[in-house]
This record gives structure tokens, sequence and C-alpha cells, in this order.
């Protein structure tokens, strides 16, 4: 996914898959971080993404979708300072 996508991650559509290993979508992710997921491990543990091992098979960008989640969890550290 284009890291620009995520410059403003709420207007992601909520039905956007993340992570294609395990179809992930951003609400998922999203209702993680309100749940209190704070970091990628948080992420794995509650969803399941960024825990397949297909990325290059079934992601249409070809790598890990990590990097995805962390922009996603900066961007709530941003929206909650302001």
């Amino acid at each position: 996914m284009n890291p620009a996508n995520f410059k403003n991650f709420r207007m992601a559509k909520a039905d956007q898959v993340i992570c294609h290993c395990k179809q992930i979508t951003s609400k998922e992710i999203e209702n993680a971080i309100r749940m209190g997921a704070k970091t990628l491990i948080d992420i794995q543990n509650s969803t399941g993404a960024c825990t397949g091992n297909q990325c290059k098979e079934l992601n249409p960008s070809g790598k890990c979708c990590s990097g995805d989640i962390v922009r996603i969890l900066k961007t709530f550290r941003v929206e909650k300072i302001n």
C-alpha cells in the first residue's frame, strides 16, 4: 500500500484490507487501537495482522504490512496529541 494513502488514515475505507495474509481491515486495526493497542506487537496479538507469511504472494505491494500498520499507529498517536 502506498504510504501516501495513510496521510489521513481516517479517510481510509473501513473495509480496506491492510493485512492481505489474514484479511485484516483498517477498521479492525482502528478498533484494536481504540481498545488500547499501542505497538505492532499489540496489533498482532489482538487482530492477527502481520502474522502471515504470504506477503509477496498476496499483498499487491509485494511486501509485509508491518510498515502500513506502524504508520496507522503513528497517525493515531499524532491525532491523540492534537
